[in-house]
């Protein structure tokens, strides 16, 4: 069973840091692009990040361009990001999606809530 499991997420200050983890399981994590999504009460759902299978490439939204990084360690499994500069309007609820952008996702990790607020 496929399985995406979010973390690091809570609540951290305007210009703060956080880095997610997203864990998985199930497949062949190397054979898959992965992205970052995020959602806010309200709002649809944002593409944030991807990053192809193999690292080579990174695509960011340009709301986050130069704040956060994304990453992965095949060897453990792991997809990141890193949030450094945070702005309030970062607040949502971060899913990790397997695919390099949601539209094309096919699996969905449960999310894991940020909450930046001074």
């Amino acid at each position: 069973q496929v399985q995406l499991v979010e973390s690091g997420g809570g609540l951290a200050q305007p210009g703060g840091s956080l880095r997610l983890s997203c864990a998985a399981s199930g497949f062949t994590f190397s054979s898959y692009h992965m992205s970052w999504a995020r959602q806010a009460p309200g709002k649809g759902l944002e593409w944030v990040s991807g990053i192809y299978s193999d690292g080579s490439d990174t695509y960011y939204a340009d709301s986050v361009k130069g704040r956060f990084t994304i990453s992965r360690d095949n060897a453990k499994n792991t997809v990141y990001l890193q949030m450094n500069s945070l702005k309030p309007e970062d607040t949502a609820l971060y899913v990790c999606a397997r695919g390099l952008h949601q539209v094309h996702a096919d699996y969905w990790g449960q999310g894991t809530q940020v909450t930046v607020s001074s």
